[in-house]
């Protein structure tokens, strides 16, 4: 087996009810933020962690994400033709920045079964999960920082984060310990799914970035449906841990929660304010509500 991540799974099946009407014929992964799609980021954050290959598991509806990763010759030429250099630039990047492969998840089915979805195309290797609805803001790629610890550690990796209170509950939850090395990572035992805040195990909460071994698909195959209907990544973890070393690691950077409304929000503005063309005058504007 090869030791090395080179592949990102992007479960992107979802409908996108949150969103609605907007993502009635949108895609939610190709919704903006500021000027590129969700999608975008988690893509960038894959290429500038040595990922090699992104493998979307897509559904019904879902082509305007494949369209997005593609030549548009008909934009192009109108841009070359207008002498839009710079705009002709960015659509032909985004074109040619990855290479691409599709799956179709024919049924909502689970993340894990969405997973499980790229088995072929992922092969007998590691590789990463990337929920394009997480959208990380970091000083280095969130991604990369998971890759050093799954190389150090030979073991899967989950990304978590440190979450107080009640809010505990709307998350998938790490039991375990510290590391005594390095208190970053949690040397995970369990894992409960959406606990009440007296029943949770912890405060590390799993967020949607995953560093995996192959071993996880046989485990999902034999992985009985929950309610719904569906097949949970989170069980799968669960089968896996009992055979292998499974890690939670607490990454430096900030989340942003862009499939729900508020989060998206907060994305925008705080991504916005960052940016050289935008962030000065964006800033002018918000300092000069009367909120």
């Amino acid at each position: 087996m090869s030791k090395r991540v080179r592949k990102a799974v992007f479960p992107a099946g979802g409908l996108g009810t949150r969103f609605l009407p907007a993502t009635k014929v949108v895609p939610k992964e190709m919704l903006p933020l500021v000027d590129k799609p969700i999608i975008q980021y988690g893509v960038e954050e894959c290429l500038s962690s040595g990922i090699e290959q992104i493998i979307f598991v897509t559904g019904r509806g879902k082509s305007a994400m494949e369209d997005h990763f593609d030549f548009s010759f008909e934009l192009d030429a109108n841009l070359e033709r207008r002498g839009k250099k710079e705009l002709l630039e960015v659509s032909r990047k985004v074109a040619t920045m990855a290479r691409v492969s599709y799956v179709r998840q024919k049924e909502p089915l689970g993340l894990g079964h969405a997973v499980l979805c790229a088995k072929d195309l992922v092969g007998d290797e590691p590789f990463a999960v990337v929920l394009p609805d997480d959208v990380i803001d970091a000083p280095r790629p969130c991604i990369a920082q998971m890759i050093d610890v799954f190389n150090e550690r030979g073991g899967s990796v989950l990304a978590t984060m440190t979450i107080e209170g009640a809010a505990i509950s709307a998350y998938g939850v790490l039991a375990g310990s510290a590391d005594s090395k390095n208190p970053q990572i949690y040397n995970c035992t369990g894992m409960v799914e959406k606990p009440g805040l007296d029943d949770a195990p912890s405060k590390q909460a799993i967020i949607g970035r995953y560093i995996l071994t192959p071993r996880v698909f046989a485990l999902l195959e034999q992985t009985r449906p929950g309610a719904g209907g569906e097949i949970q990544l989170t069980d799968g973890i669960l089968a896996l841990l009992k055979e292998e070393r499974v890690f939670g690691y607490t990454f430096e950077g900030k989340r942003f929660d862009a499939g729900d409304k508020f989060g998206m929000l907060q994305a925008t503005v705080e991504f916005a304010l960052k940016r050289s063309d935008l962030g000065g005058r964006f800033r002018e504007y918000l300092q000069g509500l009367s909120v």
